[in-house]
């Protein structure tokens, strides 16, 4: 079975995933409250999402990931937390960060995304890199502060 998922599937799956690792189950009122949407419009796309056999939905009980949902997830939580993690590391702030990750996660091609992935995971992991990486990074602080202060 093909899983060519729609941005908004993907936003179901990411976020049944991340209820289910804060509070260790979801459903469909905890999923209209963290997608800000209707729970008809959560019941519509669970149903579409048991089709694809990513969830187990129940008639008010709780929802499940499958395996291969939560495989799914996993891949776009990973996705979403290395956009949020870039966009901080250049010094984006946390709100704007969080919000733009969103939007990234869903427009770029996978070859660009394993370049990101690639990218922070170099930058962010000193202990196995030498000092340069720490010292670039503070460096660019130090630049973003100052245009900070020419634009003021």
């Amino acid at each position: 079975m093909s899983y060519d998922l729609s941005g908004r599937a993907e936003d179901y799956l990411r976020s049944i995933y991340e209820i289910v690792e804060r509070k260790g189950f979801a459903r469909v009122r905890d999923i209209a409250h963290e997608l800000n949407v209707r729970p008809s419009s959560v019941v519509e796309m669970l149903k579409k999402l048991q089709e694809m056999k990513l969830v187990i939905y129940e008639k008010y009980g709780g929802v499940r990931l499958t395996d291969k949902g939560k495989e799914l997830a996993e891949v776009i939580e990973r996705r979403h937390e290395t956009f949020r993690r870039f966009l901080e590391l250049i010094l984006v702030p946390k709100d704007v960060a969080l919000r733009d990750a969103h939007i990234l996660e869903h427009r770029l091609h996978p070859k660009t995304i394993l370049q990101f992935i690639r990218f922070v995971e170099f930058t962010t992991n000193y202990a196995d890199h030498p000092r340069f990486v720490r010292r670039w990074l503070e460096e660019f602080k130090k630049y973003c502060e100052k245009k900070e202060k020419e634009i003021i």
